[in-house]
């Protein structure tokens, strides 16, 4: 163990996410990631060209 008894009780730290994501999360995370690629790309490349 890491050196640190748990007392009866005691509840277990958790550090990181350790939840299944559902498929919902990651419709909106690609969601928002295609319109943060679309900002960062597509209206630079529509003002700047020619």
């Amino acid at each position: 163990m890491s050196g640190h008894e748990y007392e009866p009780g005691e509840v277990e730290r958790v550090t990181s996410p350790m939840q299944k994501f559902t498929m919902s999360q990651v419709t909106t995370g690609l969601l928002v990631t295609v319109v943060g690629l679309a900002v960062v790309f597509g209206i630079p490349l529509l003002l700047f060209s020619p």
